[in-house]
């Protein structure tokens, strides 16, 4: 009997195994919910449906409790399954109301689902007995009670005045309480009287019911004197609020007279925004609770005659949420499984287990659960069941399911045999491994061929199954096999096990020393079993070197047998530990080579700038990486914000040698802003600078330089002007710089002198009307501080304003030279040395139509008594004058004059240019230009050439209409014909070009189209065949 047992489970658990055919597990897919059903007295057939489904293979069947009983639906039963749901019909209020769940169960086990209640919601009538009258003094405050009807579901209250639809309107002095639906008057007033009517309303079932009225009468025994409030609606001590939910507090008091409510939070200050406060204050609502809203709480009632206040404390709960599920679970037999199962929620939540959906009792040594974790110990069978746990606080509980499965089954290779081919390397270790599917774990034996395999000190099986076999050597070459066996079987592996070479680096492990820039190889020479594969593998400090990447430094240079890479340019981060790991099949060894990069020094630190003065500074600094080249020299560099980035600096001592860690900085400018930095030297060169010193700035002195290019001059009448450049403000030493004009006349001893107070400044004017005009004065500049007055300038004449010219320049002639230009004379005036002098003359021309203003105006310089005005218009009369200048300004105009512009020279350019040429001679000829009626006649012809290659043309004049031109034709020639006239040069002729001749021919290059005018002619000079062209048509016209 337990044989057959033991070969059922087997074959049971044998199955689970199977991937293809692994049973689904058995889940939930849908859980019933909660339910409040409205009851209506009218409706005959009134039900719900709970619902439930599962997945899980084989498929589940379903059973329900309701508050842990079983429900057992019979014949004619008011209860009915449909799959995994529960209908219940005709619905009993006495009966059916409480807490549900659905189990689900297969093969497998069962599990429970989440609880689900069901409330009838129902509102009876109100008891149909008259109320008593309520009688109150005026001012006295009143509550009238509702008392409800026997109800199911959340009612809301209004109260009807007198007669409907006249409603209680709520403000500070009345109230209605959606917690009691009582009618709360702070102070009644002679409009009160009357009958009031409760009016509750059932939010499920949307049904409403009216009490009997309450007739509210005034007493005659005299009107209620004031008095403080007394808090009659109050909210509790302590509310818990669920995470999420809408809480509202009630507040209201009677008084006279009428209290004002107000709230406050105690110990937090302000209300957040979402914190909403309505019926004249009445009712605090906090939406959307959250922990940070929990706290106390407290309302203030307030009126002339005193305050009253009642707090109440509001608590955050939140029901239970899931943080670690439990997983399902394949375990062998005499395994421990341990399962952690974790929730939040506050309280904090406190943890069940179920098993096939009744509660798992812990047992000593085989089931213990421990803060949610549940574990169970030596499995057997019998544990395999579906398992949820329950996390649980006053709030709620959620259910969480997992699935164990105990395996017993016989040794199977079939998913973990025997390598086939193990490769081990002779002198080294091997591991076969045998890791057979089978539970409970049983006795593993080896065998070497067909013989039973004996251990010895090389020759060990492990705890797990495998085979190890230390120094391996050729001998140990053949094939093994793994047995295992248990209770339900045995089964059987095999492999070979095949020894190759040992793979061996033969190159040395060594210090290379190289220089930045450089390149160099590193090798990596091995020897290895020919019949094995070799890969190479380089890292640098540890990090795999991708070739091909990290700016292109490394190379692959070994070829198949060798791992040789080279580094080209090699820099200093390059320096370090490189290692060549050679791997085959069987095998790996590595060899390290460290490589040291000898550089231009690291930049030094810590520079430290003390000691300052008007012109030097003390640094100090500690020496940076040498780079593996010992340091020769340092090099102090400064910067201010006036050179050109950083200069050498002169220092004390000025050679700065490797020992010397400090100097002084000298020939600084005062009163100037420095930074400095320091640059270390060795044999490999000048390294990276160190990082600028903070910035100083330099003290104050007297100044030490004067302006430079003072001069002057001009200006208006009685005038001294003077000039100069400024000083930079890297020169000025100090703040509030400024200028010292100093000027007296020549023959004077006594100096006059001015101050300047603006650095930036360039000029000084002096006027006095008593300054004779073009006066020669001594002048110099010298500068200024704070600290007091610094050198002047060497002394240097200038002389102050001159008068401007007081004559007009006589015989002004005018003549016109062509249409657009027009030749103007004058006669001098004489220079009076002591008081005008003449820079030249000012002309003036304007036309014959335009006013003065619109006047054009050009200028001479020195003595030159003659001017051309160009660009003019022709056929045009112009009005000219000419007036003298100077510094001063200009002199009177001279009469002025009139003159004509010639007519325009022709419009129309030269037309049918033909040429006919030899070896020697070029002849052109061309059709005469006829002037139009407005344009001066044609005078000759101006005939311009030159070769391609020359930039300026020669220029031959004829008054007739050919020219022959004695030119060697072995060049191309470019030729233009301009007609001339009294008024000018007309309109120029296309650009032609003549080609060279070939061999005394002329050949003519034709484009497409081109059309020849003319006929081939002989001359007597000319004995070769010519071709004419009408150029117009066919010459190359060069741009």
């Amino acid at each position: 009997m337990g044989l057959l047992w033991k070969l059922l489970l087997l074959q049971s658990f044998i199955g689970c195994l199977t991937e293809s055919s692994t049973p689904g597990r058995l889940v939930f897919v849908k859980q019933p919910g909660s339910i409040v059903f409205p009851m209506h007295s009218t409706e005959s057939s009134q039900e719900v449906t709970f619902s439930c489904e599962a997945q899980g293979d084989p498929p589940p069947s379903y059973r329900w409790k309701l508050n842990d009983t079983f429900v057992v639906p019979r014949l004619g039963s008011r209860y009915s399954f449909s799959g995994g749901n529960l209908r219940i019909s005709h619905l009993s209020k006495e009966e059916d109301v409480g807490v549900y769940q659905c189990l689900a169960s297969n093969s497998f086990g069962t599990i429970l689902s989440r609880e689900a209640s069901l409330h009838i919601a129902y509102l009876e009538n109100f008891k149909t007995q008259k109320r008593s009258p309520v009688r109150v003094r005026e001012g006295q405050g009143v509550v009238l009670l509702c008392g409800p009807p026997p109800h199911m579901g959340d009612l809301t209250f209004s109260w009807i005045f007198n007669a409907y639809p006249s409603f209680v309107k709520q403000d500070t002095r009345r109230f209605v309480s959606q917690k009691t639906g009582n009618l709360y008057i702070a102070k009644v007033e002679p409009s009160d009287v009357g009958n009031y009517t409760c009016v509750v309303t059932n939010m499920v079932t949307k049904s409403s019911g009216q009490g009997p009225p309450t007739p509210l009468v005034l007493r005659s025994d005299g009107i209620m004197g004031e008095y403080e409030p007394k808090i009659e609606v109050q909210f509790p001590e302590v509310t818990p609020v669920a995470k999420g939910q809408t809480v509202k507090l009630e507040c209201f008091a009677l008084g006279n007279p009428a209290p004002s409510i107000s709230w406050r939070r105690v110990a937090e200050g302000s209300f957040s925004m979402k914190v909403d406060m309505n019926r004249a204050s009445s009712v605090l609502e906090i939406p959307y609770f959250q922990q940070e809203d929990a706290g106390v709480y407290e309302c203030v009632a307030e009126n002339a005659r005193g305050k009253n206040a009642v707090k109440g404390k509001l608590t955050y709960y939140a029901p239970p949420h899931l943080t670690e599920k439990p997983q399902d679970l394949q375990r062998p037999i005499d395994e421990t499984v341990v399962w952690e199962c974790k929730a939040n929620g506050k309280p904090k939540p406190s943890y069940r287990w179920l098993k096939n959906g009744e509660p798992l009792e812990p047992m000593e040594n085989k089931v213990q659960v421990v803060n949610g974790a549940l574990t169970i110990s030596t499995l057997t069978p019998s544990d395999a069941a579906m398992y949820q746990c329950v996390a649980e606080n006053r709030h709620g509980r959620v259910f969480t399911n997992a699935e164990l499965r105990v395996i017993a089954v016989a040794p199977d290779f079939s998913a973990s045999a025997v390598r086939l081919q193990t490769l081990a390397r002779q002198g080294g270790d091997v591991l076969i491994e045998c890791r057979p599917r089978m539970s409970p774990r049983g006795m593993i034996s080896w065998r070497r061929g067909k013989e039973a395999l004996r251990e010895s000190h090389r020759v060990a099986v492990l705890d797990n199954g495998s085979l190890r076999i230390s120094n391996v050597t050729k001998l140990d070459a053949g094939l093994y096999t793994c047995v295992a066996r248990n209770q339900y079987g045995m089964a059987s592996s095999a492999g070979t096990l095949v020894v190759k070479e040992p793979t061996i680096i033969t190159t040395k492990a060594a210090q290379l020393d190289v220089t930045v820039g450089e390149s160099i190889v590193l090798p990596c020479q091995v020897s290895h079993d020919p019949s094995l594969d070799v890969k190479f593998t380089w890292f640098f400090n540890e990090l795999m070197i991708q070739f091909g990447s990290h700016g292109g430094y490394f190379e692959k240079v070994g070829g198949q047998s060798a791992g040789d890479i080279m580094i080209r340019n090699i820099q200093l981060r390059h320096a370090g530990k490189y290692t060549c790991a050679v791997q085959t099949k069987v095998d790996s060894s590595s060899i390290a080579i460290d490589v040291v990069v000898r550089g231009s020094p690291g930049p030094p630190t810590d520079l430290q700038v003390d000691k300052v003065t008007e012109t030097t500074s003390s640094i100090s600094w500690r020496s940076g990486p040498d780079n593996h080249s010992p340091i020769l020299s340092y090099i102090i560099q400064s910067r201010t914000s006036f050179s050109l980035g950083w200069q050498a600096a002169n220092t004390v001592p000025k050679l700065l040698g490797s020992g010397q860690l400090s100097a002084v900085v000298t020939e600084l400018n005062p009163w100037v802003e420095y930074e400095f930095r320091v640059l270390a030297t060795n044999a490999i060169g000048t390294g990276e600078p160190s990082k600028p010193s903070k910035k100083i700035r330099t003290k104050d002195t007297l100044p030490r330089v004067a302006p430079t290019r003072v001069s002057g001059g001009g200006g208006s009448r009685s005038e001294l002007v003077i000039t100069w450049e400024p000083v930079p403000e890297e020169l000025q030493c100090g703040p509030g710089f400024g200028y010292v004009v100093a000027f007296r006349p020549h023959g004077e001893r006594d100096w006059m002198q001015a101050a300047v107070t603006s650095p930036d400044a360039s000029k000084y004017s002096f006027r006095d009307d008593s300054i004779p005009p073009f006066t020669p004065y001594h002048v110099k500049v010298g500068v200024y501080n704070n600290k007091g007055e610094g050198p002047f300038g060497p002394v240097t004449t200038i002389y102050s304003a001159e008068e401007e010219p007081s004559e007009a320049p006589p015989r002004v002639r005018a003549k016109s030279l062509s249409a657009s230009e027009v030749e103007v004379s004058w006669k001098a005036l004489p220079w009076n040395t002591t008081k005008r002098r003449i820079m030249g003359y000012e002309l003036r021309y304007w036309g014959q139509s335009e006013t003065q203003e619109m006047a054009s105006v050009v200028r001479t310089t020195g003595d030159r008594t003659y001017a051309v005005l160009r660009e003019l218009d022709g056929s045009h009369t112009y009005l000219i004058d000419v007036r003298a200048y100077n510094s001063a300004g200009v002199g009177p105009p001279s009469a002025a004059v009139n003159i004509t512009t010639k007519k325009p020279p022709p419009s129309q350019p030269p037309t049918k240019v033909m040429w006919n040429a030899s070896n020697s001679k070029i002849i052109l000829q061309w059709d005469h230009v006829k002037a139009l009626e407005n344009e001066s006649e044609v005078m000759g012809y101006r005939v311009m050439y030159k070769q391609n290659r020359q930039a300026q043309p020669s220029v031959v004049e004829t008054n007739r209409t050919s020219l022959e031109l004695s030119l060697p034709v072995d060049e191309d020639y470019v030729v233009q014909i301009k007609p001339v006239s009294e008024g000018g040069e007309g309109r120029s002729s296309r650009q032609i070009t003549i080609p060279r001749a070939a061999g005394g021919q002329i050949t003519i290059p034709r484009a497409a189209g081109a059309q020849v005018v003319g006929a081939a002619w002989r001359t007597p000079a000319f004995p070769t065949l010519l071709l004419t062209l009408a150029l117009a048509h066919t010459a190359r016209t060069l741009l």
